[in-house]
């Protein structure tokens, strides 16, 4: 499985607008949020400066958008193409997003909506909740200096 990531482009939006559909749209709609077109597309474009397209064996199968800043790396989204979800694709991003910020003795965050069972695999990797709202979880991942 090799992981390579490139910048995302104008070119991508129809690509990431029907990855968001499959991927996230199911999650606002069981979370009462609004999941027309127009809604999805400023979700796509909130940070786009900061997405990545994620290629696995140079195929896209996903998308990375992170901040990152002196103290703390921002997860702002993860979105796995659900043909490769289930196969530890995620995980392995995460896990080396965890690392590199554990070396750099970051904090990294997240949120993940409470209808998303995503977050069983940020769970399941150290990530606590810190906060939450009506809809959505905060979480941190703060101890990880034992990664390294």
């Amino acid at each position: 499985m090799t992981i390579t990531y490139r910048k995302a482009s104008e070119n991508d939006i129809d690509y990431l607008l029907d990855l968001r559909t499959k991927t996230m749209n199911p999650h606002y709609a069981d979370s009462n949020l609004p999941t027309d077109k127009e809604t999805t597309l400023q979700r796509i474009l909130y940070q786009f400066e900061k997405a990545h397209i994620i290629l696995l064996n140079n195929e896209p199968a996903g998308l990375l958008k992170i901040s990152k800043a002196e103290d703390k790396t921002e997860v702002l989204q993860l979105q796995i193409d659900p043909s490769q979800q289930g196969k530890g694709l995620g995980k392995t991003i995460l896990t080396n997003i965890l690392k590199e910020a554990s070396a750099e003795e970051k904090i990294v965050s997240l949120s993940v909506l409470k209808t998303n069972k995503a977050q069983n695999l940020y769970k399941s990797l150290g990530f606590k909740v810190v906060d939450e709202d009506e809809h959505s979880y905060f979480m941190e991942f703060q101890g990880g200096f034992r990664l390294v």
